[in-house]
Parts: C-alpha cells; sequence; structure tokens
C-alpha cells in the first residue's frame, strides 16, 4: 500500500472526535491562533482564513464556506486568500463539475512555508551583500549591511539542517500523516 493511500485513511475514533467537537471552541481556537500569527505579522485576515483551513479536517473550504465560518464577507475571504496565495501558504482548486474554487493549504505547509522563506533569505542575502559592497563594508551602514547578511547566510545553512532533523523527526511521530510521503 503505498504512503499516499495511508495518508488518505481517517485514524481509528477521527468520526467520534469529530461528532464531539464544541464549535464554539473550534471557533476560539481559531481566533486565538489568527491572534497570535498577527500578531508575529500577518495579515489580520488572512491569519483568520489560514487559521480556519488549518482547522478544517481537509484543510480545503470554498469562498462561501470560509466567508460563513469566520462571519466575515466574500471580499474579505478573497483579500485574504490572494494574501495566502502570494505567499504560498494556500493553493487554489477547481471543484468538480463547478465553477467554484476550493482554497487548500499545501501538504506539509510549515515545512513548504519555511522552504519557500529559504529562497526569500537567498535573495535578500545577496542584495545586502551587494549593498554593504556599495556604502563600504567598513563604514557604520556598510557594517550594519554586511552583520544582517551574515546573519541570513547563517540562518540559510541553519534552517536546511533543521528541515532535515525536521523530515527525520516527522517519521517518528504518531499522528496521521505523520509518515513523509515521498518515502512512497
Amino acid at each position: 500500500m503505498s504512503s499516499e493511500a495511508a495518508d488518505t485513511r481517517e485514524p481509528k475514533g477521527a468520526a467520534a472526535e469529530r461528532e464531539d467537537r464544541d464549535a464554539e471552541a473550534v471557533s476560539r481556537f481559531v481566533e486565538r491562533f489568527a491572534s497570535e500569527m498577527t500578531e508575529a505579522g500577518m495579515q489580520r485576515m488572512a491569519s483568520r482564513v489560514f487559521a480556519a483551513l488549518l482547522a478544517d479536517d481537509d484543510a480545503s473550504m470554498t469562498s462561501a464556506e470560509l466567508a460563513l465560518a469566520l462571519r466575515i464577507s466574500p471580499a474579505a475571504v478573497s483579500g485574504a486568500i490572494n494574501y495566502l496565495t502570494q505567499v504560498s501558504m494556500v493553493g487554489r482548486e477547481r471543484e468538480p463539475g463547478s465553477r467554484r474554487d476550493r482554497y487548500r493549504l499545501h501538504n506539509e505547509i510549515w515545512y513548504t512555508t519555511f522552504a519557500s522563506r529559504d529562497r526569500v533569505l537567498t535573495r535578500w542575502e545577496q542584495t545586502l551583500r551587494e549593498g554593504a559592497r556599495t556604502l563600504g563594508e567598513h563604514t557604520p551602514a556598510g557594517a550594519r549591511i554586511a552583520e544582517t547578511a551574515a546573519f541570513f547566510e547563517f540562518m540559510q545553512s541553519e534552517l536546511g539542517a533543521m528541515m532535515d532533523r525536521w523530515e527525520e523527526h516527522r517519521r517518528t511521530l504518531d499522528l496521521p500523516g505523520a509518515r513523509d510521503s515521498r518515502d512512497a
């Protein structure tokens, strides 16, 4: 059996847990996590939409479902989705036989998000190194920019090793879908 098929099976007890959910408690969780993400710098509405998708069993909702769940306008959903797709946190897919889009979290969302940040850090580091040379690496501004570039270079080297360690650790977790689908 492929790991892809294994990942789609529902774990024992999941249906009962889903039936026992307190909708208000779920809503409070979504708002609380969205608030944490907003405090960290993410746009407020994008944080709410992301948290709602994260809390959805399928990690997939339509614009109408998101608007209803979050009590927001379709325009607010659209703006949030535009941001989330731009930063590669959410994908858009068409419902079969429908003109409706579904918005879905990418598989391994945190891994994907941090991996895409690695590309951003590379571009920033290159630009900062050019800036340090332009300003003069021994001037106060040039030294500050050179140190920032060195920080991003360090973060990149550590991020790659950390992501590898995460993949190893993830395979040891006893969670639904924790097995790395790339092992198939």
